[in-house]
């Protein structure tokens, strides 16, 4: 619960996949490539970092000593990236700490990982995946295929995080040090995708740390020290296989609104900080800053309970969307897009569907009429807290318009999380679903929205089988209409990315090629 692929003229996976294995990119150190709310903002605009030296291995000594202060509005409660939800982990942990099989770049585009290279066969059932040479974990352990085959059939069998997206994978095994073979049960168009994520991390089968509050990774950084939801700090893993990183540590602060970090920029306390866009004008004249702006995955949704009344009318649902004036709340926020449906433009099966449900306060009220609402309707809304006022104050305003009473509650996010995510105990609430490609929410009647429609499930698990780039979007075109029509939530918008870095910081730097590339 952030990044425009790469255009593709429809060959086929295996195609593709073929493809990326003849091409040998740069294998690069990131901080927080998969971060949505801070450093993916970054990465957008190419602040990936570090690495400064011609020589592979080494630093410039002006970077070597560097500490880099990034500012989060989210914090993990703890470590334990495979069993605990939240973008948090993956904006801190993974390409840093945690390294996946193969990675992706800020716009989704496929690169090497830990694997160099990979294969798929004619029928897309079989990928086959060549490791980088020399691969360690922290720990000095060798990092072999047996602990990627180990790592992703874990996933599976204790069901961590995100194992859903594996249902396709019949079998991963190692058939050397430096093979891993993924077979699969049918063509699944997003396997690469997913094992760039959370599925496809890897893991030393021998460690026997607390994964915690301790971390044993192959990727560039070490967790120094954390401290549950305030601090997390990693510093330079010097057993790091490939490239080394730029800076000595990266210290990862929780700031608690918006108004704090842009006070800490102002103040010079951090130097990387992602800024609410009401806020610019306080940072854009800093001349210690530049101001990035990036792209964001992210969609800002009113998400409505599907299980409970008055939401399991459709009526209800649909006088809701005509009430809300989108426009409106991108000028409040100032930046960003409007947004009509479940799938960003920038991901497969985006279409316009602007055209659904157009502001018009006349038509909600006529739809709460038939739903049996003639006299108004009363509504909860319940937000986490750090998402402050300004939409909650829109959406009171336009709703009223049509006459519903919207009352709203403000929750720390850990009560939001037990009282909405996992009890769904909610009418409505608002969140910022900032993972790319995550259709899949909308095909899962289990997810907290509560959302159960078998047409969309059927499209989704055929779009998941595609053998094209093309098939797979079409199919996921026609899902998202769907739930889009069903008013299964409303979509606010989806949001710019602002990214306040201080002048001559590390983050400004672009990595080197890494050994064996081009």
């Amino acid at each position: 619960m952030s990044d425009e692929p790469s255009v593709s003229t429809d060959p086929t996976l295996s195609d593709q996949s073929q493809a990326n294995a003849a091409t040998r990119r740069k294998r690069r150190t990131v901080i927080g490539a998969a971060a949505a709310v801070i450093i993916v903002l970054a990465a957008a605009a190419g602040i990936t970092a570090w690495a400064t030296s011609d020589e592979p291995g080494k630093t410039t000594a002006a970077a070597d000593d560097k500490t880099l202060t990034v500012a989060l509005q989210l914090f993990p409660d703890n470590l334990d990236i495979r069993s605990t939800a939240g973008a948090a982990l993956d904006q801190t942990l993974i390409d840093n700490v945690y390294q996946p099989l193969v990675s992706r770049d800020p716009k989704g585009k496929i690169l090497p990982g830990i694997a160099k290279s990979w294969t798929a066969s004619p029928d897309s059932l079989t990928h086959t995946f060549t490791l980088f040479p020399g691969t360690m974990f922290s720990n000095g352990d060798p990092l072999t295929a047996k602990d990627v085959a180990w790592s992703i059939n874990q996933v599976t069998a204790k069901q961590y995080k995100d194992y859903q997206a594996l249902a396709s994978v019949e079998s991963v095994t190692a058939t050397d040090d430096q093979t891993v073979v993924v077979k699969l049960k049918q063509p699944d168009p997003a396997l690469l995708y997913t094992l760039a994520g959370r599925p496809g991390l890897v893991f030393d089968e021998k460690a026997t740390n607390d994964p915690k509050s301790t971390a044993v990774g192959s990727g560039p950084f070490l967790v120094d020290s954390f401290k549950a939801g305030a601090t997390l700090t990693l510093t330079r893993n010097p057993k790091y296989w490939g490239e080394k990183a730029g800076v000595s540590s990266v210290a990862f602060k929780l700031f608690s609104d918006t108004n704090a970090i842009v006070n800490a920029v102002l103040d010079g306390s951090v130097d990387v900080a992602g800024i609410d866009p009401n806020l610019l004008p306080k940072v854009k004249g800093n001349p210690n800053y530049d101001v990035v702006t990036g792209f964001a995955s992210d969609k800002f949704t009113l998400a409505f309970n599907n299980r409970v009344a008055p939401f399991t009318d459709l009526k209800v649902r649909q006088a809701v969307r005509h009430a809300i004036d989108h426009d409106a709340i991108v000028k409040a926020i100032g930046a960003g897009k409007t947004l009509y449906g479940p799938i960003v433009d920038s991901d497969p099966g985006y279409q316009d569907l602007s055209g659904l449900y157009p502001h018009d306060a006349a038509k909600a009220k006529q739809l709460l009429a038939e739903a049996g609402h003639a006299n108004g309707l009363e509504l909860t809304l319940k937000i986490p807290s750090f998402y402050g006022t300004t939409i909650p104050g829109l959406l009171t305003s336009q709703l009223a318009q049509a006459g519903i009473k919207l009352t709203v509650t403000s929750v720390d996010f850990p009560t939001w999380l037990k009282e909405v995510y996992t009890n769904h105990d909610f009418q409505l609430s608002i969140v910022d679903h900032a993972e790319a490609r995550d259709f899949s929410n909308w095909a899962n009647p289990k997810y907290y929205f509560g959302y159960d429609n078998k047409q969309v499930q059927q499209l989704y698990q055929q779009a998941t089988t595609a053998t094209s780039e093309s098939a797979y979007a079409s199919l996921l075109q026609q899902a998202a209409q769907i739930v889009s029509q069903d008013a299964a939530a409303d979509w606010l918008y989806n949001p710019t990315a602002n990214t306040a870095v201080r002048k001559g910081s590390p983050a400004c730097r672009r990595t080197r090629p890494a050994r064996g590339s081009t």
